[in-house]
């Protein structure tokens, strides 16, 4: 696994053999870094399944100013601080659940351009983050939220779609507010 594009682009990433992680493929990351690039100049972008951190490190290489990593697996969380060791961007990595670190977001009023949501696939936890995103105001005027999902059914009134998008058996869903 590496680095698709951007300054970093090359870089080797570890992590993609670990128990539970199930890395997006590059030919996915490149279609969804294609789609998104308008908006990834100068974001603050939250990794809130992390793993191995790849979406967040994609989206540092390619403009982002700031990115929040987050996982509750301490292996993964070291394989982040690894991934990103040599990077001199503004990085935060936090050891916690989704639950805990959207409300530590919301009580910080700490807001997102970019938000990916890659959990895993058998939790169906998609439409629960969406809800409580849109309930606690995470999402910055004009940003975006990443969904890469399996069978998931995922739906929000509050949110509109704007890309829709089926690589084999994954799929990716792009909304904002």
């Amino acid at each position: 696994m590496r680095v698709i594009s951007g300054k970093y682009k090359g870089k080797n990433l570890i992590g993609f053999d670990i128990d539970g992680t199930r890395p997006t493929m590059d030919r996915v990351k490149e279609s969804l870094f294609g789609i998104i690039q308008n908006k990834i100049k100068n974001s603050v972008v939250l990794d809130l399944f992390a793993g191995s951190g790849s979406l967040g490190i994609e989206a540092l290489s390619n403009g982002s100013c700031e990115a929040y990593f987050i996982d509750n697996n301490i292996e993964l969380i070291n394989i982040i601080k690894k991934n990103t060791s040599n990077m001199d961007d503004k990085i935060h990595i936090m050891k916690s659940d989704y639950k805990s670190a959207l409300e530590l977001f919301r009580n910080s009023n700490i807001k997102f351009d970019i938000i990916f949501l890659d959990p895993p696939y058998k939790l169906n936890l998609i439409n629960d983050c969406l809800e409580k995103i849109v309930e606690y105001d995470l999402l910055n005027k004009d940003g975006i939220i990443v969904c890469e999902y399996e069978t998931e059914e995922i739906e929000n009134n509050n949110l509109k779609l704007i890309k829709d998008k089926k690589y084999g058996s994954k799929k990716i869903k792009i909304y904002e507010l």
